[in-house]
Parts: C-alpha cells; sequence; structure tokens
C-alpha cells in the first residue's frame, strides 16, 4: 500500500502560444475530503473564480504540491509529448519527499519516470489529487498567459489562453507570430495566403 501518492496534470498541451504547465499533489484521506466537500473537481468544470479560490487551499491542505512548465521552444525542440512529460518532471522534482507512485491523467505514461505509476483516463474524475493538480496547472498558467497579454496585446490571449480561436488565428496571419508562439503548431496557419470574410 503505497502512503505518498501524487496525481500529476497538465495544462496547454493544445494551445498555440506560451508553455505547457504541469503540477503534481500529494494528498492524504483527509485532505481529499476537506477539498472535496469545498468543491475540488476537474478544473474545466469550475469557474475562474472558483479554480482561483479553491489554490490557496489546496496549497494548504496538501502533503506537498510542485508546478513544472515547458517552454514554447522546447516544446518546438522536443515535440509536445516529450516537453510535457519535461513539464511533469519538473513538477515532481519540485515534490520532497519524492512520491512512491504517481497517478497520471490520460492513457500515456511518463516515460521519463522510472518509479511506479499508473494513467487514469478522465483521472480529474477519479483522482483528487489529480482534480488538486489540474486545478493549481491551471491557474498558474492562466496567470501567466493574462500577463503576457498585456506584452503581446494583439491576440486575444487575455480571452483564449493562447487556444487558436478563430480571432487568435486570424491575428496570427495579419500580424504574424510572437517569440512565444508554438511555431511547429502554427506552421500550418502562417502558410495561409489568404483571409476570408
Amino acid at each position: 500500500m503505497f502512503s505518498k501518492i501524487a496525481g500529476i496534470d497538465e495544462v496547454g498541451k493544445g494551445s498555440l502560444f506560451g508553455p505547457v504547465f504541469a503540477a503534481a499533489v500529494i494528498l492524504n484521506k483527509q485532505a481529499e475530503l476537506k477539498l472535496i466537500n469545498a468543491g475540488l473537481k476537474d478544473s474545466k468544470k469550475l469557474s475562474p473564480k472558483k479554480r482561483t479560490s479553491m489554490v490557496p487551499l489546496i496549497k494548504t491542505l496538501a502533503t506537498n504540491w510542485g508546478i513544472g512548465q515547458a517552454s514554447a521552444r522546447e516544446i518546438d525542440f522536443l515535440g509536445i509529448r516529450l516537453a510535457t512529460e519535461k513539464a511533469m518532471i519538473r513538477a515532481i522534482h519540485r515534490l520532497n519527499p519524492q512520491p512512491e507512485i504517481l497517478l497520471i491523467d490520460g492513457n500515456l505514461p511518463l516515460r521519463l519516470w522510472k518509479g511506479e505509476q499508473q494513467t487514469l483516463i478522465k483521472g480529474e474524475d477519479k483522482s483528487a489529487a489529480i482534480a488538486a493538480a489540474s486545478v493549481i496547472a491551471k491557474v498558474a498558467r492562466d496567470s501567466l498567459i493574462q500577463r503576457l497579454a498585456i506584452k503581446f496585446p494583439n491576440y486575444g490571449l487575455e480571452k483564449n489562453a493562447g487556444y487558436g480561436t478563430y480571432f487568435h488565428r486570424m491575428k496570427l496571419i495579419q500580424s504574424g507570430e510572437t517569440p512565444l508562439h508554438r511555431k511547429t503548431f502554427i506552421s500550418k496557419i502562417k502558410s495561409k495566403t489568404t483571409i476570408s470574410y
């Protein structure tokens, strides 16, 4: 029976802009119950206000937590899967002590981790630790993108979080990319020469 179980989740994998984030969270049973009673669930099912309010509670109740990220440049160089794994490993390395087993959202194992692990499809609904990790990663990444939206105001980042909305894609065609856009993700968009209205 494992006592130090870390839930792992990522956010920003499909975005056209900025880093991919990952978080790792270790919860004991008492903390799990308190967080679930406080409304913890998959970050995508929570309002931005609720997610933000959950973060300090998660960080207070967690046995340990960590955040990692991989940059747009790393994503272009390594590919999105390996870059996401790098972000996950960076989050795990911030945990002290290290977990005995990982619970990873999705169906892809963390190839860079040599210890025990288990993948869980729709893991945010099955593990409070994964749900907590999804909330921490989402709020941390959204906060960064909101700050970057001020520096790069043309792309609607404050509304689309860097994802490929119609507005974002049209602005890429019109204005070109920033240094924080993922070149491998937007190559097809850039190749377009006309805009349909």
